[in-house]
């Protein structure tokens, strides 16, 4: 469990590359999230030149982190694949997580920034990536060397702890 309270979030990165293998280790950790009746309904769109980042930060106002990323992995929710249309959004934060988290197990920082549900924010996105329709755009996982060191807050709360009632 030390990677889960390691990781944080990161929105400053260092002006390097993240090479493309760790980037694939990423990915693959991404795909090896569970999904609902295992459809593994993900697609990746991996955003690394300098206009694409630069035009995505701009897209709203918390997506500044993505210009001074590395790379970007945009994750999709593949309408067509999945079983459960309704689960797609469990599916991916499962596959988000784990991305995050091997992001912090190879040295990297990133930041999940959310796109999917707010309509102006996906449609922008799939307009700019042309995106099909039958993909979601549901988020953009901000990569790279961290400019800093940042502070992990452990965020453990026993008072939201329930057992066997409300």
């Amino acid at each position: 469990m030390s990677i889960v309270f390691k990781r944080r979030s990161v929105r400053k990165f260092r002006d390097e590359k993240v090479p493309d293998e760790l980037i694939e280790n990423l990915l693959r950790a991404g795909m090896q999230a569970p999904s609902s009746c295992n459809a593994q309904p993900w697609e990746f769109i991996v955003v690394s030149k300098k206009e694409d980042k630069l035009a995505i930060s701009e897209m709203h106002r918390f997506a500044k982190p993505a210009a001074g990323a590395s790379h970007l992995i945009i994750t999709l929710g593949n309408l067509n694949q999945a079983k459960v249309i309704g689960m797609i959004e469990q599916d991916l934060g499962a596959c988000n997580e784990n991305i995050l988290l091997q992001a912090t197990h190879e040295g990297l920082g990133a930041v999940w920034l959310g796109f999917h549900p707010i309509e102006d924010r996906t449609l922008k996105l799939k307009e700019y990536l042309e995106i099909p329709d039958y993909c979601i755009p549901f988020s953009v996982i901000c990569v790279g060397y961290p400019a800093g060191e940042g502070e992990v807050k452990l965020r453990y709360d026993e008072s939201k702890i329930h057992y066997d009632k409300y």
